[in-house]
């Protein structure tokens, strides 16, 4: 039989529908249906500044927001050819790596939620909120930062806040061990989670898994590895696992933020003196950039006629994730919880992934972003 999740369930964090195929108990099989969120973001940014398009990248996705508006300043710096201030480029890394720490304590909060562990559920938002609290210390703000800027960020880093962030960083981190033993040597998680929704190497490359969920699969990818900051100032390493299965992608996660936080802790110790912004003008011309969001990799690719925005295309991880989900973990998966879990493994935004819809030649929806297309709805 065919059983529905979703559009509208309470497993489900935004609107998408799990089509499962089932023998009893045991899921066969499972299609994703999309296109229940739909946002034309990338059009209403056509003819536009920079000032107002970086507002509305910051407005792509909930969760990983600060990452768009960094990708977006890029891309555009990229297209005149210049790079920001040293001290601007610290303090972009900060705000990504306090970021990616969040979000990952709410991915794996959510799989738990989804594992019924109540109690891991709530240690995991417990420890997210004084990181929010640095963000907000940092920028102003705790979800829609207003942060970056063509040419920098808004506003320069006082001494006393980051002090204060390496505090909150130094307690996290002295907390957070425990939590992750409860979760690595838990009897009850390791039966819902290790050899659950397997996912290969190979089916990873086949799918272009990316993030923390192509790390969990063998890819040994993180495009900070390409990024000039992180090339040449910081010493840390990517994170990555072999096993494939919703345990790994949460261990993942976790490892990933220890990574964070040494990071964190780097650019807090070492940050240089100096400009946080510096004015850049912008010409005709066409640049894509890549930057790694807690999720995986997002590009940006636009193009300008002067100082207004021509054309522009987001591709987001989640599509990827999503579709490689459905695709490879959710095959013959032994129960429908397991299913509803394994989902909730890959961290999906579907607000971020259903952006753009075009008609192919039978007529049918289907979800554009970027480089990569999705079937959509009837």
């Amino acid at each position: 039989m065919i059983l529905p999740i979703g559009p509208i369930h309470p497993a489900l964090k935004e609107p998408v529908r799990l089509k499962l195929k089932t023998e009893g108990e045991r899921v066969i099989s499972a299609e994703i249906d999309y296109g229940y969120v739909h946002r034309g973001i990338e059009r209403v940014m056509e003819g536009k500044t920079w000032q107002k398009g970086i507002f509305l990248s910051e407005r792509v996705c909930g969760i990983c927001s600060y990452i768009h508006t960094q990708t977006f300043a890029e891309t555009f710096e990229k297209i005149a050819g210049e790079r920001v201030p040293l001290r601007a480029q610290y303090l972009r890394s900060l705000t990504n790596e306090l970021d990616r720490i969040q979000s990952h304590f709410i991915a794996n909060s959510t799989y738990f939620k989804a594992i019924e562990h109540e109690t891991l559920f709530m240690y995991m938002l417990h420890l997210r909120e004084p990181v929010m609290d640095a963000i907000e210390l940092l920028t102003g703000n705790r979800v829609n930062m207003g942060w970056n800027v063509v040419g920098g960020v808004r506003m320069d880093a006082e001494e006393k806040h980051l002090n204060s962030i390496h505090q909150i960083i130094t307690n996290l981190e002295a907390e957070y061990d425990k939590y992750v033993e409860m979760f690595d040597e838990g009897p009850l998680v390791g039966l819902r989670s290790k050899d659950v929704g397997k996912m290969s190497r190979e089916d990873a490359i086949k799918g272009r898994a990316v993030g923390p969920i192509g790390r969990a699969s063998g890819l040994k990818h993180d495009v900070r590895e390409n990024h000039h900051t992180y090339q040449d100032e910081f010493d840390w390493k990517v994170i990555w696992r072999k096993e494939g299965d919703n345990y790994a992608r949460t261990m993942n996660r976790f490892d990933e933020i220890t990574e964070s936080i040494k990071i964190i802790k780097q650019i807090i110790e070492n940050i240089p003196p100096g400009d946080v912004r510096k004015k850049i003008n912008i010409p005709a011309g066409y640049a894509d950039w890549r930057n790694e969001a807690p999720r995986g990799e997002v590009t940006y690719m636009a193009e300008t006629n002067g100082n207004l925005i021509k054309k522009i295309s987001i591709r987001t991880p989640s599509i990827m994730n999503i579709d490689v989900c459905g695709k490879y973990m959710l095959q013959d998966v032994a129960t429908v919880a397991d299913a509803v879990a394994t989902y909730a493994s890959v961290d999906p935004c579907v607000a971020c992934t259903e952006r753009v819809v075009i008609l192919n030649e039978k007529g049918e929806k289907q979800v554009f972003d970027g480089l990569h297309k999705v079937k959509y709805l009837k």
